[in-house]
């Protein structure tokens, strides 16, 4: 099947006469507007610990916004379009509906949405090479390309179980890293510590997704980690991420001698519950409220990560 070519069957979510007609709302709930804290608390942090080394900037930190909303939203389209044409996305699906799928969008709009909100994401990343310089350039494109590549092209990362290194790769260690290093214009080891229990986080997002999707996945061969080594695994990876998350802190706060650096870690206590929850084996609804709720904890602690960061 060419990416090109349509399942069978895949419009029966629609009546004929929505097919395709598709107003702002559509390409608003197709951006997926609770993953967002994904891209907004990276760039939250990067700027804090900006801040905290006196090169702060509002302009580049907006900047640095606008591109991981973008790229967010475009691998978010992506998505709907990629896993659309492998056939993921069928009427026994437990999470939200797709765009596509639906019938909301069509797939050739949704790969123009793709490719529009790419090519603004690059216009944006041009602009800060003013002030981070030319070696931005490679990694901002490293960005746009795996971000279509997480569930399109001709080898998707997510149907290889890749998706998990993806997300915590671009919205954890280069999302922070990228961000600091556009203001402050060097890395320091400090960078990468907070990160971690950023990309983490954020990870855990996808986790959940994983495993509400996973037998439709398996049917799909969408092989992501959940698929190939189970859902107790995918209970044990949201565990173990949320447990090295509430370390990270705590590893800091000892190192710079200040307490208030763990601060952050009360704020995710809420997860704890989400990880009995999730090893409940929940339905489809009660995931999508695991994947809410894992949404808000990621900003709650993203807001306070970056505030002690900054001003601790």
């Amino acid at each position: 099947m060419t990416h090109e070519q349509q399942p069978s069957g895949s419009f029966e979510f629609a009546p004929a006469s929505s097919r395709g007609r598709c107003g702002l709302g559509p390409w608003i709930e197709a951006a997926r507007p609770k993953t967002l804290p994904a891209a907004v608390v990276p760039v939250l942090v990067g700027s804090a610990l900006a801040w905290r080394v006196g090169n702060f900037a509002w302009l580049p930190a907006g900047l640095c916004l606008v591109f991981a909303l973008l790229v967010q939203i475009g691998t978010n389209y992506a998505n709907d379009y990629g896993d659309f044409v492998a056939g993921a996305d069928g009427p026994d699906r437990r999470g939200p509906r797709r765009a596509v799928a639906a019938g909301l969008i069509t797939p050739a709009a949704m790969k123009r949405g793709v490719v529009i909100t790419f090519a603004a994401a690059f216009l944006v990343g041009l602009s800060l090479i003013w002030w981070g310089g030319w070696v931005l350039l490679p990694i901002g494109i490293a960005s746009l390309l795996f971000g279509w590549a997480y569930t399109a092209g001709p080898w998707p990362l997510a149907y290889h179980g890749l998706g998990d290194i993806f997300v915590f790769v671009f919205f954890g260690l280069v999302a922070v890293g990228g961000t600091f290093y556009v203001m402050a214009g060097r890395l320091v080891p400090e960078v990468v510590m907070a990160a971690v229990p950023v990309g983490l986080l954020a990870t855990n997002l996808l986790v959940v997704n994983n495993c509400r999707d996973r037998e439709t996945d398996a049917r799909a061969n969408k092989r992501t980690l959940v698929v190939r080594l189970g859902y107790g695994f995918g209970v044990v990876q949201y565990a173990v991420s949320l447990a090295v998350a509430a370390a990270v802190p705590v590893a800091m706060a000892v190192l710079w001698r200040d307490a208030w650096i763990a601060v952050p870690v009360v704020f995710l206590a809420p997860a704890i519950g989400l990880v009995r929850r999730l090893a409940g084996r929940p339905d489809g609804p009660t995931m999508n409220g695991l994947l809410a709720g894992t949404a808000k904890v990621l900003m709650t602690f993203g807001l306070a990560w970056a505030a002690v960061l900054a001003f601790a």
